[in-house]
């Protein structure tokens, strides 16, 4: 069955976490990039139209442009994952996609809390021990991966493979007059 998400696609990660993500997350090897989802499931791609698109528009046009880092390696049972600081900006995002489509829930409301995350493996104790101690290797230092979220992309799968379909620009921060 076709399915969309929108994601936060992080490209500044994925020198670290591609050869780890192609390994260990079948969802790289489906043209999945290095990403922190916003919300999945979202609706079949076949009914994402006008409408759609400009409510998810409206949902984020008041979100400023962020930066964050990647630098600490968390774990889920069954994944692996890099915790993007500050967090909330993208439980922000989340919510206000929440707001405009309240019938989609994040993981289809099977958590009550949100916890962003760029997942780099799905596996058990082995797997994730393996990759972690790899993804510890090549992360630059203790400063950790510098990122900025600029905009959201919504992604679907239709043809088996997952690839953009619509970006959706955050706005610039407004800069104090000097």
């Amino acid at each position: 069955m076709a399915e969309s998400a929108f994601i936060a696609h992080v490209p500044e990660a994925e020198p670290y976490v591609a050869h780890l993500r192609e390994q260990f997350d079948p969802s790289a090897r489906l043209g999945v990039p290095a990403h922190i989802t916003l919300l999945y499931p979202f609706m079949s791609p076949e009914l994402i139209g006008t409408v759609v698109v400009e409510q998810a528009r409206a949902a984020v046009a008041a979100t400023h442009s962020f930066a964050f880092t990647l630098k600490r390696v968390c774990r889920f049972p069954g994944a692996l994952y890099l915790a993007p600081e500050p967090s909330a900006p993208f439980v922000e995002l989340t919510n206000s996609l929440v707001r405009q489509f309240p019938e989609f829930l994040p993981y289809g409301g099977q958590y009550e809390v949100i916890v962003p995350h760029l997942t780099v493996a799905h596996g058990g104790r082995l797997e994730h021990s393996r990759a972690e101690t790899e993804l510890l290797t090549s992360l630059p230092g203790s400063a950790g991966i510098t990122c900025s979220c600029s905009e959201l992309v919504l992604i679907e799968n239709a043809s088996g493979r997952w690839q953009q379909m619509h970006s959706f620009p955050l706005s610039s921060p407004a800069h104090a007059a000097g």
